[in-house]
């Protein structure tokens, strides 16, 4: 590995030291629901995106049975929030369907599963304190990645924020730019190819790594019970100690 792309020790060591007092809440309850709608709205409004239209910022695929949403709270504060789907050929929901849908049609078609993260939501009076909540936030779709065995992680995000998805997460540009008319403008979707790149993404950015328990609380799903928000606790200083296993290439990626 060449070692002027490595992140900063310093870096790596805060935000490993961040996961401390992090905890992830799947979000399985209508009032936690209600919680996340209100911060996906103070969020888009900040940014200037709200759908157009839109009577609400929950919608029937928040519920779909390979949805997951997740809370992200520092302090016990919520603070941010994700929601990922595993897409498969025979469940092929996405979010990233509705604007890039050859696309998807394409990796489902050749026999590839996906994680799709959307629902991107920071707090905005927390996001110019604690710049580096969107490597945070997004820490679960790598934890789904390792967890399925997934062939890509995708990212459909607004033009300007592509660089960022290529440093940190290795992702390769899939369509430039198409104008969505829901949020009315442009996106790009872009996609990590876990088999080629998530080794090197794991000593890259420790803190991405997790331990099997963590990927089982995060992403299993006993369908017999209805379960209350689930608290999780990042493993990725475990993980980087030596003390419990993390993901391993050639197996989870």
């Amino acid at each position: 590995m060449n070692v002027r792309t490595q992140m900063p020790e310093s870096f790596a060591a805060r935000l490993m030291s961040l996961l401390d007092n992090i905890e992830y809440r799947r979000i399985e309850s209508s009032e936690d629901f209600g919680e996340i709608e209100r911060l996906r709205y103070r969020a888009y409004k900040a940014a200037d995106v709200l759908p157009v239209g839109a009577g609400t910022l929950l919608d029937d695929i928040d519920f779909d049975d390979h949805a997951y949403v997740f809370g992200v709270y520092y302090f016990e504060q919520l603070v941010s929030t994700v929601r990922l789907h595993y897409v498969t050929p025979s469940h092929p929901v996405a979010q990233s369907s509705g604007v890039f849908p050859d696309a998807i049609d394409d990796f489902l078609e050749a026999g590839l599963t996906l994680i799709d993260p959307a629902r991107f939501a920071v707090e905005p009076q927390v996001a110019a304190e604690l710049p580096v909540l969107p490597y945070i936030t997004l820490r679960p779709s790598i934890v789904a990645a390792a967890y399925f065995k997934a062939d890509r992680v995708l990212q459909h995000v607004r033009p300007p924020h592509a660089a960022f998805y290529k440093r940190v997460f290795y992702a390769d540009t899939i369509i430039d730019r198409r104008m969505t008319e829901i949020y009315g403008l442009e996106l790009t979707l872009l996609a990590t190819n876990t088999h080629t790149t998530g080794q090197k993404l794991l000593e890259r950015y420790p803190f991405f790594n997790s331990g099997e328990h963590e990927r089982r609380l995060m992403f299993g799903r006993d369908r017999a019970h209805v379960l209350p928000s689930l608290t999780v606790l990042p493993s990725a200083r475990l993980v980087a100690a030596g003390h419990i296993p993390g993901a391993v290439a050639g197996v989870h990626y």
